[in-house]
């Protein structure tokens, strides 16, 4: 039970781009994550409150669920000595976000739950998951994907980055993969999942062929996007026939971005070191790009050195995906 039974303890999931942030840990005189949080809240309840992170992402790291904890203290304003019932998930929700969207609108709550008092973001996380988006093309990026994801001009093997992954997988003394700046007791960390898969680069909007495919449904609805039969491949190369065939061909592409090849590291463990993500993502991009191969990625983590390993991989690219717990029950109320 609380000692205070004003204070109610909620778990804030919160979402951000970590482009204008100096990081999620509050520092004297920047921007961070849990100083314009605890901003948000003080303008919601009326005072100061303290916001603990479940991961301290570093400056220009992003965030599509981080954790954080934090306890509020409801008090009446005409009567101050009166102990009113906690406000609901919702409300707190709802308010600090109408908060910070008039702090640069590049954070939000996403969910908040009510947890007992003795409930720790950190400590009581039993599982953080990473993603890493790398773009690869000789073409510069595009001005939507800006300090979104590393860009890297190699075309990048994605059989021998995955074939890489499996060499770092499991348990083993990542002192290669660590800062030196990492305050972890031990090197010795579990790495549960590390994989990179090849995405669609930009999903906001169809391609040409994407729009042709899509309007050969249309007029045809016996035909199925993830069809082989010949009717629908007839009909997808007859409108592909007509665009390339045509003069229009050049008005047809003028304008338009090529885009890239769009790769995505997943990294799933417990905890991680300092910088330890972003320096296997660094190994698995010179690995993709044929400047390492698999007896190097051994040679490297048997190192125990970080000077073995090539440079770690920009802040941009890195995003906080999930942090699991082991939630106690939920209720309708506080």
């Amino acid at each position: 039970m609380n000692p205070n039974p004003r204070l109610q303890r909620y778990l804030i999931a919160i979402e951000y781009i970590g482009t204008r942030f100096a990081g999620a840990q509050q520092q004297p005189n920047c921007r961070t994550v849990v100083g314009v949080l605890q901003e948000a809240f003080q303008k919601f309840i009326g005072q100061p409150v303290s916001v603990f992170c479940s991961s301290r992402t570093d400056a220009g790291v992003h965030a599509l669920s981080n954790v954080c904890h934090v306890d509020v203290e409801r008090i009446s304003k005409r009567k101050p000595g009166d102990v009113l019932p906690p406000h609901e998930p919702l409300v707190v929700k709802r308010a600090v976000n109408h908060f910070l969207q008039k702090n640069e609108g590049d954070i939000m709550v996403i969910d908040v739950r009510c947890v007992p008092a003795d409930f720790h973001a950190r400590y009581k996380a039993q599982e953080r998951t990473y993603f890493y988006r790398l773009l690869s093309g000789p073409e510069s990026v595009s001005s939507f994907e800006r300090d979104r994801a590393w860009h890297v001009p190699e075309n990048l093997d994605l059989l021998a980055m995955q074939k890489a992954c499996n060499i770092l997988i499991g348990r083993h003394d990542f002192s290669s993969f660590r800062a030196a700046a990492c305050q972890a007791n031990s090197p010795i960390r579990t790495l549960d999942e590390l994989n990179v898969i090849e995405v669609v680069s930009t999903p906001f909007f169809p391609s040409i062929s994407e729009r042709l495919k899509s309007s050969c449904v249309m007029e045809d609805p016996t035909v199925s996007l993830g069809s082989d039969t010949n009717h629908s491949q007839i009909s997808l190369n007859t409108n592909e026939e007509k665009l390339e065939g045509s003069n229009s061909e050049a008005c047809q592409e003028f304008g338009l971005r090529r885009r890239h090849r769009c790769f995505v590291v997943t990294a799933r463990a417990r905890s991680f070191l300092y910088h330890q993500v972003r320096l296997l993502v660094g190994v698995l991009k010179s690995v993709g790009a044929g400047d390492l191969t698999d007896p190097d990625v051994k040679r490297i983590l048997e190192a125990k050195s970080i000077t073995a390993a090539p440079p770690m991989a920009p802040a941009c690219g890195l995003y906080l995906g999930h942090v699991k717990y082991d939630l106690p029950p939920e209720t309708n109320q506080c």
